[in-house]
């Protein structure tokens, strides 16, 4: 009984509006259904039913304290097919004022940021498998500072990445 991929993701948010404008206008969601206090997006190019559901639980909600002082999730990761568009999400995010670090794992190349609530999310580009040797990080390092020029110099902007490649393990 292995489980295959994420299906979707559910966030309880303060505004849902405020929420579904960023996940659209920034991430590129398609909004498939709306009601004043529920959201359903789906990623583009995705084939489910939707990717992310917005639930809101008003203004007067704090902020999330998972990983300061409470358990809960960290993030959510997803991935993009190249490069350049790792640096258009860079672009976008820092534009907006949401971009927050950018790391490079080796075979993981990602930036992280926060949406209108604080909750953390990854866009990450994982490097292709002919590439995976190529690409692990100095022994000792789990992470490294992110040079995005400098990756797409070395594989290319409009290389695809490499699907399934998260799943070897690290050094």
């Amino acid at each position: 009984m292995p489980v295959t991929r994420l299906n979707h993701a559910v966030l309880f948010v303060r505004e849902v509006e405020r929420s579904v404008v960023f996940y659209r206008d920034l991430l590129g969601f398609e909004v498939l259904t709306q009601a004043p206090n529920a959201a359903f997006l789906r990623a583009p190019g995705s084939t489910n039913d939707h990717d992310l559901g917005l639930f809101s639980v008003g203004l007067h909600a704090g902020s999330s304290e998972a990983g300061r002082s409470r358990v809960g999730l960290y993030h959510l990761a997803w991935e993009v097919d190249t490069l350049a568009e790792l640096a258009r999400f860079e672009e976008a995010l820092t534009a907006h004022g949401a971009l927050v670090g950018a790391s490079d794992h080796g075979t993981t190349k990602a930036l992280y940021a926060h949406d209108p609530d604080g909750l953390e999310f990854e866009m990450s580009w994982l490097v292709p498998a002919d590439r995976v040797a190529d690409a692990q990080l100095p022994e000792g390092s789990v992470t490294l500072p992110l040079d995005l020029k400098k990756e797409i110099e070395r594989y290319g902007a409009e290389t695809r990445g490499g699907v399934g490649i998260s799943h070897i393990a690290a050094p």
